[in-house]
């Protein structure tokens, strides 16, 4: 007998497979519908293990944030375990189509520049609203909001602002017959693995994540998103210089 779902025309997913295990998958946002209820998850962070997180904690619990996230983890380092977390569970919460918003005291414990920018597209690009409780920035953003966007303009700046930083100091550097860039941590397979990442659509910050510097002082870590940046810039503007054919 036909199944109900055929006779429905009803697309049955890969994994709904005859004898394979019953799993619930992500229910996809319906366009135009309205979300469903209102989750806001929490975020906090100190840069040091002596600093205390007391005030972030109860800044969110005032403001009525029941679930939260915290670390203690430098603003240097790239991969941030409990933010990861919490944007993990927005993303999946905001999927079965409750409308989310992440909720930080101050926009500075989400990163610097950059980093702050690419994290705001990710959210943007997920539906997920921002909210920060004090500070500059401070209100309730939601993904089209103004904030998105003077984020967006700050990164194109900031970006523009590091490659033209770079060039002129490797002009400088040729003028004075020197090497270029001091201390190198980029090579040609970092390069090679950061072009394939970049193909895969990974955010700056996510690529610089997966890459490691195998040489020089800096061995063993990671390089910063503005490295990887000027690295793929440096690439991207080599190849549209090289002559055709």
């Amino acid at each position: 007998m036909p199944s109900l779902a055929k006779d429905l025309n009803v697309p049955i997913p890969a994994v709904r497979r005859p004898g394979s295990v019953w799993v619930e998958l992500p229910r996809p946002v319906v366009a135009g519908v309205e979300p469903v209820g209102h989750v806001r998850i929490g975020y906090a962070r100190a840069s040091t293990v002596r600093q205390s997180l007391d005030t972030q904690l109860d800044s969110l619990k005032e403001a009525g944030v029941s679930r939260v996230f915290s670390e203690k983890i430098s603003t240097r380092v790239t991969s941030r375990p409990e933010l990861e977390r919490a944007v993990t569970l927005a993303r999946e919460m905001r999927a079965s189509g409750v409308a989310v918003t992440l909720v930080v005291h101050e926009h500075k414990r989400l990163g610097r520049g950059i980093e702050l920018a690419v994290l705001a597209e990710q959210l943007k690009a997920a539906g997920i609203g921002l909210e920060f409780l004090t500070g500059e920035l401070q209100g309730s953003r939601d993904p089209s909001g103004i904030v998105f966007t003077v984020l967006a303009a700050l990164s194109g700046m900031e970006r523009e602002y590091i490659r033209d930083r770079t060039l002129e100091g490797h002009e400088s550097a040729r003028t004075r017959g020197k090497s270029i860039g001091g201390a190198v941590v980029t090579d040609d397979a970092m390069l090679g693995m950061a072009l394939h990442l970049r193909e895969q659509n990974l955010s700056l910050r996510d690529i610089a994540a997966r890459l490691v510097i195998t040489k020089g002082k800096k061995k063993g870590r990671h390089p910063s998103p503005a490295t990887v940046l000027r690295m793929l810039r440096e690439h991207d503007e080599k190849t549209a210089a090289a002559p055709a054919g």
